[in-house]
């Protein structure tokens, strides 16, 4: 499955660019689970990481990326690999 694919499932969302798409995954993690959502994310690519889907894992590291410079404030989106 191609990385974008795979965060479009988690947003519902199929017409997002790249950005929109993390930022829609990074936002829904924080509308569920609040200031734990890094925790949640960072879990999650663990559990991926563990079972060796290296397409999944980088779709969370962007999403942690992304968590990460919204926690910094920075506003931003990290630049990151093309997603596809």
């Amino acid at each position: 499955m191609r990385l974008c694919a795979y965060i479009r499932v988690m947003t519902d969302d199929p017409d997002n660019t790249q950005a929109a798409t993390v930022a829609a995954a990074a936002a829904a993690l924080v509308q569920q689970y609040g200031d734990d959502a890094e925790v949640v994310a960072t879990l999650r690519a663990a559990e991926f990481a563990a079972a060796g889907d290296v397409e999944a894992l980088a779709a969370w590291d962007m999403i942690i990326a992304y968590l990460e410079a919204m926690r910094a404030g920075t506003g931003e989106a990290p630049n990151a690999a093309p997603l596809n």
